[in-house]
């Protein structure tokens, strides 16, 4: 399933106000949740588990972290990672980064890049807007909800 999909599908679930859908197409099994925790799964059904809410123990102090980091943004909309993986700014080393802090950009444009798994996902911004600041470096691991770039 492509990424574009599952955006589709993930703004679906927000604007619906379910609680949860799940989707099966051919192997891949796909299954978002709503709530207090959201979930992603994209794997083979074979090797599908859920989890009950909870079940994954957060690292000691990282909601203080979380906190701390979120006061620490800048004004703006957030452009957040949509899965953990390698952050790059172009298509390749040497090319030309997709935008610069400064540039208007339109829902839609890419942003950058993030590999995860030898995959290359494009990541586009989901709304108009001038890129105010770059958060995240080329070539750095990136986590899932990461903030990597606020527009204005």
């Amino acid at each position: 399933m492509d990424l574009r999909k599952l955006k589709t599908l993930i703004d679906l679930v927000q604007q619906s106000g379910i609680a949860e859908l799940e989707i099966t197409e051919g192997e891949e099994k796909v299954r978002i949740c709503r709530g207090g925790t959201a979930a992603t799964h994209a794997m083979p059904a074979t090797q599908m588990a859920s989890l009950p809410p909870g079940a994954i123990p957060a690292a000691p102090g990282a909601s203080a972290l979380a906190a701390e980091g979120e006061a620490a943004l800048p004004e703006g909309h957030v452009i957040r990672s949509p899965m953990v993986g390698t952050f790059y700014r172009s298509s390749a080393p040497g090319a030309k980064p997709f935008v610069e802090a400064g540039q208007a950009v339109k829902a839609g444009d890419t942003l950058c890049i993030i590999e995860a798994m030898k995959l290359l996902n494009e990541i586009e911004a989901d709304r108009d807007g001038v890129v105010k600041t770059i958060l995240a470096e080329n070539g750095q691991p990136v986590e899932y909800g990461e903030p990597l770039f606020i527009l204005g």
